[in-house]
C-alpha cells in the first residue's frame, strides 16, 4: 500500500469512528435520571454533543500531521484536525487543533522545530485526499514555502467565510492561543485575517476553558446581520455552537418591546452627539435625580409603640446609598432594610431585643413600603429617555455643564411624541436606553466577548459592549483605516478606554494573505490620507493578482459584459457599488443570476433570500466591510466618496470597497477618481 493510499485509508477510518461517536451519543437516554432537571439537562447535553460531532463529508476530517523526534512526545505521530476523533480502545485517530500538541504545526519552524522532525499539509478536493506535502523541520532544513498551503489560502470561495484552521500563521496563533484572562486589541489591515483570527480565539477559549465559558457564555458582536450572515458557520464547523452572535443593534433592543426597536434615522450630528462618553453622565444624573428629599420623619407603629427615625438620619442613609455605586433599583431595595435598621436600634436603645426576623417585619410594612416609595420611585428607562428629549428643563437640570446650551438644543425633539409608547427610537437613542437599564439594574456580563469592526463604534457603543464583559476578557478586531463612522473610534487606546479595557494589548496585524499584491498597494495609496499613523499592510502571495481600471462612458451600462467575462473564472463575484446606485445595478443585471446583499423579501433571520444560491452579490458600499469576493467589480469611486459625510470617512470607505478582492479587481468609473488615490501599478 503507497502511503497516500494508507493516509485515505486514515481518513475513511476516522469518519467511521466519528460516525460510532455520533451513534453512541445517540443511543443515549437520559429518562434513568432521578428527577426532571436532571433529565433536562442530560437531554440537551446530549443534543450539543450531537451538534459538535456533526461530520461535513466535503470538509477533511483532518488537514495536517506532526511526526515527534524528541520532547514527550518523540516517535509519536498526530494527525491535526478540526475535532478530536478516537477509535473504540480510545486512541486519537485525530487531535483538535487546539489541543497543546497541535501547537507545533503552526510555530514550529527550521530554527524551532518544538521537537518535530516532520511536518504535513494534505491537499483535498470536495473532502477526498488527493496528496500530501511534507516539511523535514530537523537539521536546519524547512520549506521556504508550501504549495498546498498557498493553495488553501487562496482556493476560491463561494457563500459564507469558512475557517482558516489549516492556514493559521504563526503571528495569529499567538493571539488564537492567548490567555483567557488577557484583553486583546487586533489592528488588521485588510487581508490579514484579523475576523478569522478573533472567531478561532473564540473557538480556542471554548476548548480550553469549556467548563467556565459554557456557564458564563461567549458573545461574538458584528456591525450588521450581512455580516454576521457571512461569518455564522465558522464556528460551528470547528465545532462549536455555543457562542452567541449578535449586532450591536440587536443587544441594546433586545429587552425593547416586539416592534419598538430602532425605528428612525437621526443626522450624524446628533447621533454622534449622542454617542459621545459625555451623555453617560448626562443619564446618571437624570436618574438618580428622581430620588426625593424627605421632608418628614418616619414614622412606624408596631404594637403599643411609635418609632420615629427623624429626618437627618434619612438624609444619612440617602447619602451613603448614593455613595456605594450600586444600581439604583439595588439601591432602592436597600434603603427598605437601612431604614428598618434606625427602627431597630431605637428598639435597643428601648431595652427591646429584636432580631433580624423583626429587621425583615419592619421592612416590609407599611409605612416603611410607602416612605419608601415617595423617596425612591421606580424608574422606567423609556419614560425618563422620552422625558429628557421631550423637557428642556429636565434635560438642562441633568446636562448643566456637560453639555453647552447648542448642544441640548440638538438634543431635543422637534416633534416629541405623547408618550415613550410612541416614539421612534433611533439606534443612538437605543444605545441610551441600554445605558438607563444598566444604571438602574446590573446588565448581565460573559466570559469572553469578541467585537469585530469595533473602530466604528461610538463610545457609548462600546460602553454598552464594556457592561456585557465587565467581569471577562474581549478580542477587539478592526482597522483604524476602515472607521467609517462619524462617531467611530480616534485611537485604540481611547475605545479600550470606553471598553473598560484599557490594559488590553494591541496587536498590529499587517501581512496580508488574502488581498493580492496589486490590489493592496493600490488601495494603501490611500493610507497616508486616512490613517497616517498605521503601517502600510504587505501581501505575502506570491500571486500578484489581478487589477484593471478601466474609464467608461456608462459604468452600469457597461457593467453586464465585464461582468459575463469574469463569470467565466471560478469563484464569487462582488459587484459593489455607491448605496444610491444598488437598484439601478440589479435592474441592468437582471438577465444575471444575483442577489442583492440585504434586500430580500423571502429571507432567513440575517436578510438573506432562502435557498437562493448565487455566485454574484450586489452590494452597497455601506455594506461591503468585512466581506471578501474573489472577483470584485467596483463601479464610481468618486461617487463612493461623496456619499459620506465627510471626504476623510468617504475616503476610508473607498479604502473598504478596494480591499474586498481575493483574485481580481475591476474598478469601472466615469467620473474622476479621486485624487487621493493615486495611479494604479503598473
Amino acid at each position: 500500500m503507497t502511503e497516500l493510499a494508507r493516509e485515505q485509508e486514515h481518513l475513511a477510518e476516522s469518519r467511521r469512528q466519528l460516525a460510532r461517536m455520533r451513534e453512541r451519543t445517540a443511543s443515549m437516554d437520559g429518562s434513568a435520571a432521578a428527577d426532571w432537571v436532571s433529565r433536562e439537562f442530560l437531554e440537551a447535553t446530549f443534543a450539543l454533543r450531537m451538534k459538535q460531532l456533526a461530520d461535513d463529508p466535503t470538509v477533511p476530517l483532518f488537514f495536517g500531521r506532526l511526526d515527534y523526534e524528541g520532547g514527550g512526545h518523540g516517535g509519536e505521530s498526530f494527525h491535526i484536525g478540526r475535532r478530536h476523533v478516537t477509535g473504540p480502545d480510545g486512541d486519537a485517530l485525530v487531535v483538535d487543533w487546539r489541543a497543546p500538541v497541535s501547537t507545533p504545526f503552526y510555530r514550529a519552524s527550521s530554527t524551532e522545530p518544538m521537537g518535530v522532525g516532520l511536518r504535513r499539509r494534505y491537499g483535498f478536493q470536495r473532502g477526498e485526499l488527493t496528496g500530501f506535502e511534507d516539511e523535514p523541520l530537523t537539521h536546519g532544513h524547512g520549506a521556504e514555502h508550501s504549495a498546498i498551503l498557498e493553495a488553501e489560502i487562496e482556493r476560491p470561495r463561494v457563500g459564507p467565510m469558512r475557517d482558516i484552521v489549516a492556514t493559521i500563521q504563526p503571528e495569529q496563533d499567538v493571539i488564537v492561543r492567548a490567555n483567557l484572562s488577557r484583553s486583546i486589541c487586533v489592528q488588521g489591515a485588510p487581508g490579514t485575517g484579523k475576523t478569522a483570527v478573533g472567531l478561532h480565539r473564540a473557538a480556542y477559549l471554548l476548548y480550553a476553558h469549556r467548563e467556565q465559558l459554557t456557564r458564563q457564555g461567549v458573545l461574538v458582536v458584528g456591525p450588521n446581520a450581512s455580516f454576521l450572515r457571512y461569518i455564522r458557520d465558522v464556528l460551528p464547523a470547528l465545532g462549536e455552537v455555543e457562542a452567541t452572535q449578535a449586532t450591536i443593534e440587536e443587544l441594546v433592543t433586545q429587552p425593547l418591546p416586539p416592534g419598538k426597536g430602532v425605528r428612525a434615522v437621526e443626522p450624524d450630528a446628533v447621533a454622534s452627539l449622542k454617542g459621545e462618553s459625555r451623555m453617560a453622565e448626562v443619564l446618571r444624573r437624570a436618574v438618580w435625580s428622581g430620588v426625593g428629599t424627605p421632608t418628614e420623619a418616619l414614622v412606624v407603629p408596631r404594637g403599643a409603640r411609635r418609632w420615629r427615625v427623624p429626618v437627618h438620619e434619612v438624609e444619612e442613609v440617602l447619602v451613603g446609598l448614593r455613595t456605594r455605586g450600586v444600581r439604583y433599583a439595588a439601591a432602592g431595595a436597600m434603603l427598605a432594610q437601612a431604614l428598618a435598621h434606625r427602627v431597630l436600634l431605637r428598639m435597643e436603645e428601648a431595652g427591646e431585643s429584636p432580631d433580624d426576623r423583626v429587621q425583615d417585619a419592619v421592612a416590609r410594612s407599611a409605612p416603611v413600603r410607602g416612605y419608601v416609595k415617595a423617596l425612591w420611585p421606580t424608574l422606567d428607562p423609556a419614560r425618563l429617555l422620552h422625558r429628557l428629549l421631550s423637557d428642556a428643563d429636565a434635560l438642562a437640570a441633568a446636562a448643566d455643564g456637560v453639555l453647552d446650551e447648542d448642544e441640548q438644543r440638538a438634543l431635543l425633539w422637534d416633534a416629541p411624541p405623547r408618550s415613550a409608547g410612541t416614539a421612534r427610537w433611533t439606534l443612538a437613542d437605543a444605545v441610551l436606553l441600554d445605558e438607563l437599564r444598566d444604571l438602574i439594574e446590573r446588565t448581565g456580563s460573559v466570559g469572553h466577548l469578541v467585537a469585530d469592526e469595533a473602530q466604528d463604534l461610538s463610545p457609548m457603543m462600546l460602553r454598552a459592549l464594556a457592561r456585557r464583559s465587565s467581569t471577562g476578557s474581549v478580542t477587539v478586531l478592526g482597522d483604524l483605516a476602515q472607521a467609517t463612522t462619524p462617531w467611530g473610534a480616534r485611537s485604540w487606546e481611547e475605545a479600550l478606554a470606553h471598553l473598560g479595557k484599557a490594559d488590553a494589548h494591541v496587536e498590529q496585524l499587517t501581512r496580508g494573505y488574502r488581498v493580492p499584491g496589486q490590489v493592496i498597494e493600490y488601495a494603501a495609496g490611500l493610507l497616508p490620507h486616512v490613517a497616517p499613523g498605521l503601517a502600510p499592510p504587505t501581501s505575502v502571495r506570491r500571486a500578484r493578482g489581478e487589477l484593471v481600471v478601466d474609464r467608461v462612458g456608462d459604468p452600469v451600462a457597461e457593467l453586464p459584459g465585464r461582468l459575463a467575462q469574469v463569470l467565466e473564472r471560478e469563484g464569487s463575484v462582488g459587484v459593489v457599488v455607491p448605496d444610491a446606485l444598488v437598484d439601478e445595478v440589479s435592474r441592468a443585471l437582471a438577465a444575471l443570476d444575483h442577489r442583492v446583499l440585504g434586500r430580500n423579501e423571502a429571507s432567513d433571520d440575517f436578510g438573506v433570500e432562502v435557498g437562493v444560491e448565487a455566485r454574484v452579490e450586489v452590494v452597497a458600499a455601506g455594506l461591503a466591510k468585512g466581506l471578501e469576493f474573489d472577483h470584485v467589480l467596483l463601479l464610481e469611486p468618486a461617487d463612493v466618496v461623496a456619499a459620506e459625510h465627510d471626504r476623510l470617512t468617504g475616503l476610508r470607505r473607498l479604502y473598504v470597497c478596494l480591499t474586498r478582492a481575493v483574485t481580481s479587481l475591476l474598478v469601472l468609473h466615469a467620473a474622476d477618481l479621486p485624487a487621493e488615490l493615486g495611479p494604479p501599478p503598473r
